[in-house]
């Protein structure tokens, strides 16, 4: 009997022994890179290096030589100097505002081609848990992180600040490269260095969050970024909503600190206990071949890892109706234009705005969005008889649909003025037209309706092959009839989960359709969108001139599969600007190629060059798709000239950009080195879409070796404003 008492005795005793906290390192390997983390027993999360591939020992000497960074991986307000920035700060039931999170556990788990590293925190003194997620590939070099925040206090609390990672540098000569842009203008790089006091790059448009300011930085940790030599790293906020990126220098000025989340403007979350809130993801990589080294490991990270849909696919050559008649559709007009494309060597032909509407007619952009029945006056014979017309003629056909959308003039504000975003007791702001408002997608209704946009159309024409998604509104109503008072805070999240619900939803019953995520032209760039679309409209502006400059930086981060380029009139209708087909048409190749002008009103010459361009542009498809991006001369430098080159894996074909962009006489011409060539090879230059009634270049058929190529450089023939060229190159 004594036994058992003392049994059960020393049971008890060990039961309130408290588990012992986790310690340790962790490492986070990619082919060529590791993030190593760290904590003490009962300490919190540690980010201590990330670089270069370190060896275990390698690890093992940064805490023993005093060389790891040692600085919080998510720092937590409260839990050290008030100085510091949080990524974290909440409000707990009882008025107290700090967390104290330690490291309880750490996990790992295979997913596909990725390590999923999971690290738990709990609060020492309150019942609120992190979990940190570290995503690292094993077939790129790109690290995803996020955090889940979950709790079981009694009551709610309130998440002020929730970050979704945080990266940390030794100072040093460290650079910022962030994109900035408008309407017609966007992303345009921004090059500054990195100075003690804090940097803010934010978005509060509610809907598209890479017009103004773009979700994406580069940190070039050798001094001002070069393209394809230096170490930068470069990171990316998975998320379509207001966004917040943050860039500081510790007080001492020996760190500098990385952040980036959900703007918390206006976005407090009120968690309830056992919900589990999670951030969007950060996707980060860090390379030692430059700015284009970053850019792709990106591309390849897209195309390849799911977060581009449809990735590893090359996409169609289109004429888009929109700058050829605008609202002015008709079916005889439709046809023409399919016979055109078709004509030209085109693959898709893709209805724009104004094939809509019932009650109020589409005729321009003041009425009869969200009314998406068929406008028979235009269009007698449905869109069927349009879609039957493609397939005879061997192409595939699209349509345009803006579904978050209404108008005050339109049948569904008239039946359901409560599904549209609005302040209570206050007058609506009206967008675009000045009748414009947006749909509440925090409404399941809502949602369950713009589905049903899609999937009628799927339904009564399942032949589309393309849909165009526009979104031409701001959130400029802070307002939802669905959410509780207390809620109205998570406007700006629970519009942009109803958004991603809904597209999981058409995603599930319509994965092989061709969509294209616009947004005023570029507004909506994003990588929280685009795993549920398979291309991205860049810009509303098709001037060419100022496409080299949009599509430059908008390839920093995105690939060329799904950048939509465009050959259009010239002048151009936005810029004034002339300019040659020739140039329209290379300009244009760099991407998806595509054309939106009418065809009707086209000469015989750029007809001639557009078939060309057609032609030959498919012969090199899946190399400016899919190949590896080294950009060569920036637009930005004022050398003149801009140029980039793809090359595939095996470095045995590429295909070479060239674009003058200035001239002045006797202004020097740069020679253009390439990259991304095996200097141990031959290649044979061809050059691609030759000029209607010009020579090819005394280049074109010339075998030069792969070293001259890249270490002396081409003289290319650009000694006229407009001038530009493209030459394949093969491996002998």
């Amino acid at each position: 009997m004594k036994k058992n008492v003392l049994i059960i005795a020393l049971a008890a005793f060990l039961n309130a022994i408290p588990a012992a906290a986790w310690k340790g390192n962790i490492t986070v390997n990619t082919p060529k890179t590791t993030v190593v983390l760290r904590a003490d027993e009962g300490g919190s999360l540690r980010f201590s290096y990330y670089g270069e591939k370190l060896t275990a020992s390698e690890v093992e000497q940064l805490k023993a030589y005093n060389m790891d960074l040692n600085q919080d991986a998510y720092p937590a307000f409260g839990q050290t100097d008030m100085m510091a920035l949080p990524a974290i700060q909440v409000l707990h039931a009882d008025g107290q505002w700090t967390l104290y999170p330690t490291v309880d556990d750490v996990t790992t788990r295979q997913e596909g081609n990725a390590t999923v590293t999971t690290i738990t925190m709990t609060d020492k003194k309150y019942p609120v848990t992190l979990k940190v997620f570290y995503k690292a590939y094993s077939t790129v070099d790109m690290i995803e992180t996020w955090t889940e925040i979950s709790h079981s206090e009694k009551k709610a609390i309130t998440l002020k600040r929730y970050d979704s990672g945080h990266l940390a540098f030794p100072q040093g000569d460290l650079y910022m490269v962030h994109m900035h842009g408008n309407w017609s203008a966007e992303t345009t790089p921004t090059c500054e260095p990195i100075l003690p006091g804090l940097k803010v790059i934010r978005n509060s448009d509610g809907v598209r969050n890479a017009h103004n300011d773009a979700p994406e930085m580069m940190i070039s940790l050798d001094g001002q970024p070069r393209e394809n030599s230096g170490r930068v790293v470069g990171a990316a906020l998975c998320w379509s909503g207001n966004y917040e990126l943050r860039v500081n220098n510790s007080g001492d000025n020996r760190y500098a600190h990385f952040y980036a989340g959900i703007d918390p403007q206006s976005t407090e979350y009120i968690l309830e206990p056992r919900e589990v809130f999670t951030t969007p993801t950060l996707a980060f990589t860090l390379s030692d071949e430059g700015m284009s080294g970053v850019s792709r490991n990106f591309h390849r990270w897209a195309r390849y890892e799911g977060w581009l849909n449809q990735g590893d696919q090359v996409r169609k050559i289109l004429l888009n109706s929109w700058e050829g008649v605008v609202f002015n559709v008709n079916e005889e007009g439709m046809f023409n234009m399919m016979d055109d494309i078709k004509e030209m060597g085109g693959e898709l032909f893709v209805m724009d705005d104004g094939w809509f509407g019932d009650k109020y007619q589409r005729n321009n952009d003041s009425s009869t969005l969200g009314d998406w029945m068929v406008d028979r006056k235009k269009l007698p014979n449905g869109v069927a008889t349009l879609v039957r017309k493609a397939k005879s003629l061997g192409i595939e056909f699209g349509i345009w649909i803006e579904p978050e959308s209404a108008n005050t003039q339109s049948e569904l504000f008239e039946k359901h003025p409560d599904w549209v975003l609005r302040e209570k007791n206050r007058d609506l702001k009206l967008g675009r037209g000045g009748t414009q408002l947006l749909l509440d997608l925090c409404n399941p209704k809502v949602q369950d309706f713009v589905f049903h946009v899609v999937d009628d159309l799927m339904t009564e024409n399942p032949d589309i092959y393309y849909m165009k998604w526009d979104a031409n509104c701001s959130l400029q109503n802070f307002g939802s009839s669905y959410l509780p008072a207390n809620k109205q805070s998570h406007l700006y999240i629970e519009y942009h989960r109803g958004l991603i619900k809904t597209l999981q939803r058409i995603r599930a019953k319509y994965p092989k359709l061709v969509i294209q995520d616009c947004s005023s032209g570029g507004g909506r760039v994003n990588y929280g969108l685009l795993p549920y679309f398979e291309e991205f409209w860049t810009s509303d502006n098709n001037d060419p001139y100022q496409r080299v400059f949009i599509q430059w930086g908008t390839s920093y981060f995105f690939p060329s599969n799904a950048m939509g380029q465009h050959i259009a009139h010239s002048p151009y209708w936005n810029t004034g600007r002339t300019t040659p087909i020739k140039f329209r048409t290379d300009v244009a190749m760099s991407g998806r190629l595509g054309i939106e002008l009418q065809p009707r009103s086209m000469t015989d010459e750029e007809r001639e060059q557009c078939r060309r361009a057609i032609a030959d542009y498919k012969s090199v498809r899946n190399l400016v798709q899919l190949g590896n991006l080294y950009r060569l001369v920036s637009p930005y430098d004022n050398q003149g000239i801009a140029s980039l080159m793809y090359t595939n894996d095996q470095k045995t074909k590429a295909v070479l950009f060239a674009h003058r962009i200035q001239y002045l006489y006797n202004l020097k011409t740069p020679r253009i080195h390439l990259a991304g060539l095996d200097p141990t090879k031959n290649y044979r230059l061809r050059e691609l879409n030759v000029r209607v009634g010009s020579e090819p270049s005394p280049l074109s058929g010339q075998v030069i070796s792969g070293r001259l190529l890249i270490e002396q450089g081409l003289f290319l023939p650009l000694e006229k404003d407009y001038n530009s060229c493209v030459f394949e190159l093969t491996a002998e």
